[in-house]
């Protein structure tokens, strides 16, 4: 059983593994630019090893005209100047091997950009042979082919007169989606990746993935019928050349679908992204600036809907934060006065899960949002494009405001706080969106040397993840559904029960099942005072009894 398990873990070895997720252009600058690089990223993976992290998965920096942050590729094989060169990234995966990192490229495999020369070859003619690389549809300009939106805004259909063609993109016009149903197109995106995996990369992070199969003659653009045999395809063509850990966006995901997707057959991903639990803060049916308090016991059964359902069958990622979201620690958490504590406790409700954790960067510190001053400090399109709509809408000043202190994107995207020093030890330039002034208080330097940060907090959640096969194999089981206040499961693995316990709000709050546990070893605690059936604010514990 235990030579089983063995192997189990050295094929599957991203269950026990956490990931730490880098938004390049905000991590470390290393020629005084103002914009985050490969170079920067080398220069800091010691401190990453010091943190305990197995991966890092690196938000795109393939050449790109950079109209949708990375995210349209112009060329899959070759790294925006921007960021560095090839010879940087592959220095990078060396270094981070060393020190027994893995890197995990981010890929977009539903579109290019409009500047790839797939597709100016494919708008010289019908019959060029990168043509049906892309849709198309015939038409005529001004009747599209049919009334489907762009997720950006807009329709969904680009004319090109010089065809008399409409060209599909489900986000932006300079990201035509790519035509999946074309076995051309697999084939050379397995071949790509399959260049990358022989440069030595450890994994992928596979951008709205359910998207690749869509139909939009039916106004199919996700989990379109032929998704998962496309899905099964690459995987068999790529994936399973190597011991990668993969894992698949995907907006629509229900646990049912999940489990094609993260299969323990290993057919399709190791793991997929889903973000049921993270739309939950809105008001329903509305954009997700209509702010609206969190419906704490709906978020309880969301995660442990998936972890019931999942279990044996498939496998989850775990996370708060990543570069589109906001701060966890504002979101969820208190970023005044209990900033520390409530840091801590979402920390150790996630990473006591069954799943693979993902920190994204300065998670690790307790970073917070920003509130910028004016409109004209924020770079990030999704929120200036909201800022102008609402004022126009009628909407006042300062909700609007409220709004994307809340939930913009560029609360994820400030600067990774370093330092004390000038820009928070990002840049020596002008950085390209400014630091969040707090830097003095919350830096990496600051973290690494107070033994209750924050940071050596989750260097502890690392350590105990790899020292207790329980965080990986335990069975989850959700204690008070319906309590508004408190977070508790346990996690049952043969002889072993371990719980969760975690107070969600800045008050006392009493939880009597802690008496019953008194005697049970701690794993990790936010406070320094003894553990009673009274839970401080923001009050978190780990704790593991061997029955």
């Amino acid at each position: 059983m235990a030579e089983n398990r063995a192997k189990e873990q050295q094929k599957s070895w991203w269950k026990n593994a956490v990931v730490y997720q880098i938004y390049p252009k905000s991590f470390q600058d290393s020629d005084g630019d103002g914009v985050g690089d490969i170079r920067g990223i080398i220069g800091r993976l010691d401190y990453l090893e010091e943190l305990g992290i197995d991966a890092v998965w690196i938000s795109p920096m393939y050449r790109s005209p950079q109209n949708d942050n990375g995210y349209d590729i112009s060329d899959y094989q070759d790294i925006d100047p921007m960021f560095g060169t090839l010879a940087d990234m592959d220095e990078l995966i060396t270094e981070a091997r060393k020190r027994g990192i893995r890197i995990i490229m981010d890929l977009v495999l539903n579109h290019t950009s409009d500047e790839h020369q797939w597709f100016e070859e494919a708008k010289k003619g019908k019959d060029n042979p990168y043509h049906d690389y892309y849709v198309w549809r015939d038409g005529e300009e001004g009747t599209y082919p049919n009334e489907m939106k762009a997720v950006f805004g807009g329709p969904a259909w680009e004319w090109v007169p010089e065809l008399k063609q409409y060209y599909f993109h489900q986000f932006a016009p300079e990201q035509p989606d790519l035509n999946w149903e074309n076995p051309k197109v697999r084939r050379e995106i397995y071949d790509m990746i399959l260049w990358w995996m022989e440069r030595g990369v450890g994994g992928f992070r596979l951008d709205v993935i359910d998207q690749i199969a869509k139909e939009p003659d039916k106004g199919i653009t996700n989990n379109g019928p032929r998704l998962h045999e496309f899905l099964r395809e690459l995987s068999k063509e790529t994936f399973q050349k190597g011991n990668l850990i993969t894992v698949g966006e995907a907006w629509g995901a229900t646990p049912e679908i999940a489990k094609k997707y993260s299969n323990p057959d290993g057919s399709e991903f190791s793991m997929v992204f889903q973000f049921e639990h993270i739309l939950l803060d809105q008001q329903e049916g509305k954009e997700k600036w209509d702010l609206a308090p969190l419906p704490f016991v709906k978020l309880k059964k969301c995660l442990a809907r998936w972890q019931e359902e999942l279990f044996e069958k498939g496998w989850n990622s775990l996370f708060w934060n990543n570069h589109d979201l906001p701060r966890i620690v504002s979101r969820w958490g208190d970023d005044g006065e209990y900033r520390t504590e409530s840091a801590k406790m979402l920390a150790a409700v996630l990473h006591g899960m069954q799943g693979t954790p993902y920190i994204y960067q300065g998670e690790e510190l307790g970073m917070t949002n920003v509130k910028f001053a004016d409109i004209s400090d924020y770079r990030d399109v999704e929120t200036t494009n909201m800022y102008y709509e609402r004022l126009e809408a009628g909407y006042e000043q300062e909700d609007v405001m409220r709004s994307l202190y809340a939930k913009s994107r560029d609360n994820a995207r400030t600067p990774m706080q370093w330092d004390a020093g000038e820009n928070a030890g990002f840049t020596t330039g002008t950085p390209w969106i400014a630091v969040n002034p707090n830097y003095t208080q919350i830096n990496a330097e600051a973290e690494r040397r107070n033994p209750d940060s924050v940071y050596q907090f989750y260097r502890k959640l690392i350590r105990l993840r790899k020292e207790n096969p329980i965080f990986v194999n335990g069975k989850f089981e959700l204690l008070f559904p319906e309590d508004e206040e408190l977070f508790a499961y346990t996690r049952t693995d043969g002889e072993t029960k371990m719980l969760v316990c975690a107070n969600f709000t800045g008050k006392n709050v009493k939880c009597p099942l802690l008496g019953k546990w008194k005697d049970a070893e701690v794993l990790i605690h936010n406070y320094e005072k003894e553990i009673g059936e009274e839970l401080k604010p923001y009050e978190a514990v780990i704790l593991v009894q061997h029955q």
